[in-house]
């Protein structure tokens, strides 16, 4: 069993690809006419020259829409691919539950001929966040705990560029820091369940806090306490697109 046999039975109503970073993605692969999707999911992100994706949990390959690309239930460490037979190798938003990173990063290495593209976030970045910082601490350390360094991902890889990825306000899909100025939506149980950090914490530690947010939007003091974030239409969460071109 994988983690999202249990969490990522809402994903297809709670996480869908938001079209702004679809397209910053999209850009990145810009060129590969084959793709291979690694935790794929439901497949959210993946470009329509996929002609694979590789996904853990049976409960997310049911979740993936008619006429997407063929799913084998694998993982990232022993991908079910010949060498060099992709252009490219995408992962989105899932190395932080691999078992192995060094392992997996091989992998893509392995079987992808000219480019790696990798969507993560920074943690450092991210644990500033008002919603982890100030009302959610314990979801913070389930973060922390999930999170894999840039340091340690950019080392597995050649001369790699990261790309911030800017949140919008107005972001469709809902991971961690899609709210940021819709806090409401963190009272969503439905919500939660899509998001590792909340999913992954036992419900008592986040009461307190929840409750907390709660009373605040009723008093209006949540819309005092950060009136600067209502006006601005992205906010650096930390998300980033790290990639790399293999050598010929």
């Amino acid at each position: 069993m994988t983690v999202y046999d249990t969490t990522g039975q809402t994903y297809s109503r709670t996480r869908q690809p938001d079209p702004r970073i679809a397209d910053q993605i999209d850009a990145a692969l810009h060129g590969m006419d084959t793709v291979v999707n690694i935790g794929a999911g439901a497949g959210s992100y993946e470009p329509r020259n996929t002609v694979l994706a590789i996904e853990p949990s049976q409960i997310m390959i049911a979740q993936r829409a008619a006429g997407a690309a063929s799913a084998i239930r694998a993982t990232a460490e022993n991908l079910p691919l010949r060498t060099a037979s992709v252009d490219a190798a995408l992962a989105v938003l899932t190395i932080h539950h691999w078992t192995d990173l060094e392992r997996g990063i091989a992998e893509m290495v392995r079987v992808a001929r000219r480019r790696i593209a990798i969507l993560t976030w920074n943690h450092a970045v991210f644990r500033q966040f008002w919603l982890v910082r100030d009302y959610l601490p314990a979801a913070a350390e389930t973060d922390a705990k999930l999170a894999i360094a840039l340091s340690e991902l950019t080392a597995l890889l050649k001369d790699p560029e990261i790309q911030p990825i800017p949140v919008p306000h107005d972001c469709v899909d809902g991971f961690g820091g899609a709210y940021w100025r819709r806090p409401e939506a963190y009272l969503d149980e439905t919500v939660q369940a899509g998001m590792s950090m909340l999913a992954l914490t036992p419900k008592p530690l986040l009461q307190e806090g929840l409750s907390r947010l709660r009373q605040d939007l009723k008093t209006g003091d949540w819309h005092t306490r950060y009136t600067d974030l209502l006006d601005q239409s992205h906010l650096d969460l930390g998300y980033r697109l790290v990639t790399a071109d293999l050598p010929s």
